[in-house]
């Protein structure tokens, strides 16, 4: 016993003593796990810049288009088509945060490729402190304000179909179809062109497969790439480029306008009565707010503050500029006058056709794109409409549909670095940082031309079976009392102007 007591007091004190001669002995660290990096933090410049984008975007629906729109149909339907647009933004703002946003911008398992889940309906699970990737390794933003942003492009949309048939459906059909219209077209076209799962899940699963050592593991990261790769919507995944809707947006809604006024008919007196603009100063001012709203639609689709957001904000000045000047000087050689009317349409086919191209062109492909555009739309809202007979009343087709092909279509040719675009970004081959892809023009026309024509199908044939749906259940045309009475009147019962 006594033994063993002496031979743990030498022990201790032998401890002690080597305490004493190196003291970090006592200090020695237990090996911990690394720590996982830290979450990216929004930007305050970011931020704040989509949220005034956001406002800018809503500025063009209420007031800009439905002064444009207003000013365009005759006094007895000025006040129907101002009540129609603001009801469709009100609308679709609460279509949005219900479900709209979660169909859009989700995961949708199965079906993801062509539509979202209801993971996130009525905003479930989104607080003040979630974000959104935007489209730099390491940026985000918060998801509040990327939902305002992608609300205003919903609310717009549906609100430009109503230029095709203004002046002579009834207001509870409109309301009907475009419930109808942006839950079963829109919110799709928006999952398949824009929805996927981020740069950042792209890089770290690249970063994976690039760090793995074994077939095993390779396998495991390339599925895992793949996983990622596949979590997007179906043109996203093709590898159609549209910046900021020429797809999802303009032909979208300028189908869905042409079918509609198809299966509606000519409105009374068309290609017999003078059926004038009833204020070309409120077209005027419409166009103008915009073109302002527009650098928000586009700059904004950015979802950033940096360079490709400089570009995008010139892009959509100079296309718009080369447009209208190019409707100008088109309309006075062929009809002997300029017109305003003429130069606000120019100014408006050259921000449709930027739409898609405005963060993937350089700004003289830009100014390129607008002069086709101003000469291309002019002849389809005059020559050829007049040649066909069709009464789309405010030009949605000639315009927003042809332009925005237009636009799609040269998208795949103006990306091309050769001819001063950005080029194609590859966030895989080094992860963390986003490099300019492989580019083969026609590959890429090719995937344009099929995102162009999905668009065309979808909601060209979703929409007339929509509109006959309503016309069946409730009807879609006023009578004709009430038509040349006005809509004011007959279906407000009040008045735009009252002197």
């Amino acid at each position: 016993m006594k033994l063993r007591h002496a031979l743990m007091l030498g022990l201790g004190g032998a401890a002690i003593a080597a305490l004493l001669i190196e003291p970090s002995l006592a200090q020695t660290p237990v090996p911990e796990a690394a720590s996982p990096p830290p979450s990216p933090v929004p930007n305050k410049g970011d931020t704040a810049w989509m949220l005034i984008s956001s406002a800018l975007v809503l500025m063009m629906s209420v007031p800009g288009l439905a002064l444009f729109y207003g000013g365009l149909v005759r006094t007895k339907n000025m006040l129907s088509v101002l009540t129609q647009v603001f009801a469709i933004v009100a609308i679709v703002g609460l279509l949005w945060v219900f479900y709209g946003y979660s169909l859009a911008f989700t995961n949708g398992g199965g079906i993801n490729d062509f539509i979202g889940g209801f993971s996130k309906a009525f905003l479930k699970g989104v607080d003040a402190n979630s974000t959104v990737a935007t489209f730099s390794n390491g940026v985000v933003i918060p998801e509040y304000v990327y939902i305002c942003f992608q609300m205003t492009f919903a609310m717009i949309t549906p609100a430009l179909i109503v230029g095709a048939f203004a002046e002579r459906m009834k207001f509870s059909a409109l309301v009907v179809f475009m419930i109808l219209w942006v839950t079963l077209i829109y919110f799709p076209m928006a999952h398949m062109v824009w929805y996927w799962a981020g740069p950042d899940a792209v890089g770290n699963a690249a970063k994976a497969l690039a760090a793995a050592t074994d077939d095993a593991s390779k396998a495991t990261a390339q599925a895992a790439l793949d996983a990622v790769n596949k979590d997007a919507g179906f043109l996203f995944q093709k590898g159609a480029l549209d910046f900021a809707g020429g797809t999802v947006v303009h032909i979208n809604a300028g189908i869905a306008g042409f079918v509609g006024c198809l299966i509606l008919g000519k409105r009374i007196g068309y290609g017999r009565d003078l059926l004038a603009p009833h204020s070309l100063t409120m077209t005027m001012i419409g166009a103008s707010l915009l073109w302002v709203g527009w650098f928000g639609f586009n700059a904004g689709s950015n979802l950033e503050s940096n360079g490709t957001t400089a570009l995008a904000m010139l892009n959509t000045f100079v296309a718009t500029c080369a447009a209208a000047v190019a409707w100008l000087f088109a309309e006075w050689a062929l009809k002997g006058k300029p017109s305003l009317l003429g130069m606000v349409s120019g100014a408006i086919a050259g921000l449709v056709a930027v739409t898609p191209a405005s963060g993937f062109a350089g700004p003289m492909g830009s100014i390129v794109l607008g002069l086709v555009a101003g000469v291309v739309c002019f002849v389809m809202c005059s020559t050829v409409k007049n040649a066909i007979g069709y009464d789309d009343s405010l030009d949605v087709f000639g315009v927003h549909c042809v332009g925005g092909i237009l636009g799609a279509l040269a998208t795949g040719i103006l990306v091309d670095p050769n001819l001063g675009g950005v080029g194609i970004p590859d966030y895989s081959t080094k992860p963390g940082e986003m490099v300019v892809g492989a580019y083969d023009m026609m590959s890429q026309l090719t995937v344009q031309a099929e995102a162009v024509g999905l668009t065309l199908l979808w909601s060209g044939v979703g929409s007339a079976i929509l509109y006959k749906l309503v016309d069946l259940t409730i009807g879609l045309r006023v009578t004709q009392e009430e038509e040349r009475e006005g809509l004011d009147i007959a279906d407000h019962g009040e008045r735009a102007y009252n002197y």
